[in-house]
């Protein structure tokens, strides 16, 4: 559970993150977490979450909303029957709670900073 969202840091389940972060369905969080691309987010980026087979996708794209997804992005989640949602983090943050408590298997990267 995601408790606190600020710019460059997000607390999940009592741990302090000071990364950019992807979690995965299981609930492990790998932070850390580099683009290849800086603010462009790509299927590359997030391989190993998406191995997991995720049914929704949550991405955070920056507390300002400054990392986007790309059309490639966008066609590869929905060819794999994976739904996408992308807001800014705060707001990502929220969704990806509200789905999990919903026992939804979602999947989730955020960029804490811009």
């Amino acid at each position: 559970m995601i408790t606190k969202c600020t710019f460059g840091a997000m607390t999940i389940n009592n741990r302090l993150h000071k990364s950019d972060l992807k979690i995965f369905p299981d609930g492990r969080v790998d932070d850390g977490w580099r683009r290849a691309a800086g603010h462009r987010l790509e299927t590359g980026d997030i391989c190993d979450l998406l191995d997991t087979r995720p049914d929704i996708l949550v991405v955070g794209t920056g507390i300002y909303g400054l990392m986007r997804t790309s059309g490639d992005f966008k066609a590869a989640l929905a060819q794999n029957g994976i739904e996408l949602i992308a807001a800014r983090t705060k707001s990502a943050a929220q969704t990806y709670n509200r789905l999990k408590e919903q026992g939804q298997k979602v999947a989730a990267c955020f960029h804490l900073t811009c």
